[in-house]
């Protein structure tokens, strides 16, 4: 990923946690873990984490449904004149690692 794309992303991320801390029905906690735009910056996944995870496909569901909203306000928000579409994802790389910490602490 070359500086202005993972700039762009970071943005992305941060932005959207932003919206998110505002938008959020408070029924569980989603948490922005990172961003990634694709090389020609016209999509980006914003990959999130959910406590309780029993709530995760609603709170997927959710995000999913702001995304235009998320994307308006992006728009406000960043310099750059393209904003790209956003799609929202679960981390499963987050989720794997607090799975390995839990193995770990229960050895």
């Amino acid at each position: 990923m070359n500086q202005r794309n993972e700039k762009v992303a970071n943005n992305i991320k941060e932005l959207t946690a932003q919206f998110l801390g505002r938008a959020n029905n408070r029924t569980s906690l989603i948490t922005v873990t990172s961003a990634a735009c694709s090389p020609d910056m016209k999509c980006a996944t914003v990959y999130i984490t959910v406590l309780p995870s029993s709530k995760e496909n609603a709170a997927l569901s959710f995000v999913k449904r702001q995304r235009g909203d998320i994307r308006e306000f992006l728009k406000k928000n960043m310099p750059i004149k393209v904003i790209p579409f956003i799609d929202m994802a679960i981390d499963q790389g987050e989720k794997n690692r607090q799975k390995i910490d839990e193995l770990l602490r229960n050895g």
